[in-house]
């Protein structure tokens, strides 16, 4: 079985297994299924990912396949983010027995976002399929997903209207997608469904790091692509359990700052420095004007000596606040 690295700027550099392919043909359809630990899944969600896709009675029509081609070309990428239960070796061994299966396993555990920056730099098909490997997204919803896609989509996002998880996390999930539609004005009810299919176009332009991936509307939509929605069912957790955690909770919401920021204050870094900047340098200003006042009318500061060090430091940081604003427009004026 070949081996081969391919190194992706920005991406982290993994380990790569692939199927024998006799044929090398690019496929229609890339799935990629970022995975942790999860080894008992990972044959039956291939089974249920061939089972739709070599189904000649459901409606490719929208894929737009050649006369007598019944079906789409396929392939099944799983990238394993630092597995310990085995994964890696599975992952393996179905490249080694399906040609549709193609494997990439990251050094050490990097987070959800990595896995899906590799997976994305080497999915082949014009349409790209992100689903997670906990079965809990079923792949019986591509066809429909693929429909809304061609009606003119760029990125169609699933929509877990029922879900099947404990309370504390369905809460949590209405609170965040609240709050990123309030922030954002971009109408999805479910922003962290990892159910998403998107035109190779999207995956290439837009760069996921850290706990991004939650975001990839928002990014996709701010650079101008068209995002639609769409209800899937969600299963219940059959393996393993769920790794939501108030950390990543909180790791969200950082990023949602992080996003607030690329999206609104990308070309304009002068507005996002420059206000605090001036804020913290006219209040700066104002203590040491008062102070100096206070000197030169009553030769004496009358024990402001702490308002004169905290107007001093206002003033410096509101400087280089406003400093580092021009800084960004200069960097931003010479970005491609």
């Amino acid at each position: 079985m070949p081996s081969s690295a391919q190194r992706t700027e920005g991406v982290p550099s993994p380990t790569v297994v692939g199927g024998v392919q006799p044929e090398p043909r690019t496929p229609d359809i890339s799935i990629i299924a970022p995975l942790h630990n999860e080894r008992v899944s990972l044959a039956l969600l291939l089974e249920e990912c061939r089972t739709v896709l070599d189904n000649p009675e459901l409606d490719w029509a929208p894929l737009g396949l050649p006369d007598g081609q019944r079906t789409p070309r396929w392939e099944m990428v799983f990238v394993d983010d630092g597995s310990n239960d085995g994964s890696w070796s599975l992952v393996q061994s179905l490249a080694a027995d399906h040609a549709e299966v193609r494997g990439f396993r990251l050094r050490r555990n990097l987070g959800k976002s990595a896995a899906l920056s590799v997976g994305f730099s080497h999915a082949r098909a014009p349409i790209v399929f992100s689903l997670d490997a906990d079965l809990q997204d079923d792949p019986k919803e591509i066809p429909r997903m693929v429909a809304l896609l061609a009606s003119g989509f760029d990125l169609v996002s699933g929509w877990k209207r029922k879900r099947h998880d404990s309370r504390a996390r369905v809460v949590a999930s209405r609170v965040f997608n609240m709050v990123v539609r309030r922030l954002y004005g971009l109408e999805l009810h479910d922003f962290n469904c990892g159910f998403k299919a998107y035109r190779q176009e999207v995956v290439r332009d837009v760069r996921i790091y850290g706990e991004l991936h939650r975001f990839i509307p928002v990014v996709a939509a701010f650079k101008g692509f068209h995002v639609g929605e769409i209800e899937v069912s969600h299963r219940a957790r059959r393996f393993g359990q769920s790794r939501y955690g108030w950390g990543r909770a909180f790791r969200g919401m950082m990023d949602l700052l992080t996003v607030l920021f690329l999206t609104r204050f990308d070309s304009r870094p002068a507005h996002f420095f420059g206000l605090p900047g001036a804020f913290l340098f006219s209040i700066g200003i104002g203590c040491v004007g008062y102070v100096s006042y206070l000197r030169l009318a009553y030769g004496q500061i009358f024990s402001r000596h702490p308002l004169l060090i905290f107007g001093v430091l206002c003033s410096l940081a509101g400087l280089q606040l406003v400093t580092s604003g021009f800084l960004g427009e200069m960097l931003a004026a010479h970005l491609p």
